[in-house]
């Protein structure tokens, strides 16, 4: 198994929700826990190239996706394996549409996580019956993601707010001491 998760943002974000993440997603769509996938988190800079490079459109987006080996889910008890590819996201514009959407911003990046999974299994939303049943599917996996997981999720933050949230965590368990 390889879920490989690369931080080159200025944001807190906790690896091990991801990689869970993209097991759960590989495992609920038949595809083997033993296939490579690569999730990134990034800059807007460097997501506006990206966007540039690879669609020709300008100005950064929340999340693409790259595949590699072009997996689709398995059938039944048949599990695919291979290199699904790489989804790159940028918490700074999740962040923007999560306060859109009136949620937080892990939520926001584990739904686009697993919307960029489901683009490396072929799934694509430019029709309206394909959106409809991505977005439908994105949700469901996303809800029992969060249903099966134990715990909180930390909120992921700008590495800035982040450090000020933990010195002000510390002066006040000293505080209470």
């Amino acid at each position: 198994m390889s879920v490989d998760v690369v931080n080159e943002s200025n944001w807190h974000v906790d690896p091990r929700v991801f990689s869970d993440l993209g097991l759960w997603v590989m495992d609920q769509l038949h595809v083997s826990t033993h296939s490579d996938l690569t999730i990134m988190f990034n800059e807007p800079d460097a997501m506006e190239e990206l966007h540039l490079r690879w669609m020709n459109l300008e100005g950064p987006t929340d999340v693409m996706s790259f595949p590699m080996d072009e997996l689709r889910p398995g059938q039944g008890g048949e599990l695919v394996e291979g290199m699904l590819g790489d989804i790159v996201l940028c918490p700074a514009v999740a962040a923007t549409q999560a306060l859109s959407a009136g949620h937080s911003t892990i939520e926001e990046l584990l739904l686009l996580t697993i919307h960029g999974c489901l683009h490396l299994m072929g799934f694509d939303h430019g029709e309206k019956e394909q959106e409809r049943e991505m977005f439908a599917l994105q949700r469901q996996l996303l809800l029992t993601f969060l249903a099966a997981r134990p715990g909180t999720l930390n909120e992921v933050l700008p590495l800035d707010l982040s450090d000020e949230t933990a010195a002000e965590s510390d002066t006040e368990s000293k505080d209470g001491e």
